[in-house]
């Protein structure tokens, strides 16, 4: 069981830091203030090295990464696009990817509580990413 766990518990991260790579690229190029943009790039390589870590243990563990589902990809497609043909201010940006963030944390405690037979280093690297998302959401706060 706890084999199971920790494995689902990396695939749920995994998942999760491709996800918000996939949300940063999707942003990035429209953002006009220099200090955002350099912000979302420096979150972006924190969330791959994680993820490159997470691959790593997943390897470790015999198992096959997880990408993000079709469908919260198209969800978050449609609703950047959107909202950006709305309004196409860093303003937006900054909500849509703190939408996000927020999202991501809160399904990441969600699977940290429900594999709790996980080994501690896939709760670490889960803490870690929940981390990375919170600072993210906290440094985007500016830009709102």
């Amino acid at each position: 069981m706890a084999d199971n766990d920790t494995i689902y518990l990396l695939k749920e991260c995994d998942s999760g830091s491709k996800m918000a790579v996939s949300t940063i690229d999707e942003v990035i190029e429209k953002i006009s203030d220099s200090s955002m943009k350099q912000l979302l790039t420096e979150s972006r390589e924190h969330h791959e090295k994680l993820g490159n870590e997470i691959h790593s243990q997943l390897i470790g563990h015999h198992t096959e990464e997880k990408d993000p589902s079709v469908m919260a990809k198209s969800m978050s497609w449609m609703k950047t696009n959107m909202k950006l043909g709305m309004d196409n201010s860093d303003a937006t940006i900054a909500d849509l990817v703190t939408d996000g963030c927020n999202m991501g944390i809160k399904t990441l405690h969600k699977y940290l509580n429900q594999y709790q037979a996980a080994d501690d280093t896939s709760k670490g690297l889960c803490r870690d990413l929940i981390s990375i998302e919170e600072e993210l959401c906290k440094d985007l706060r500016k830009y709102l």
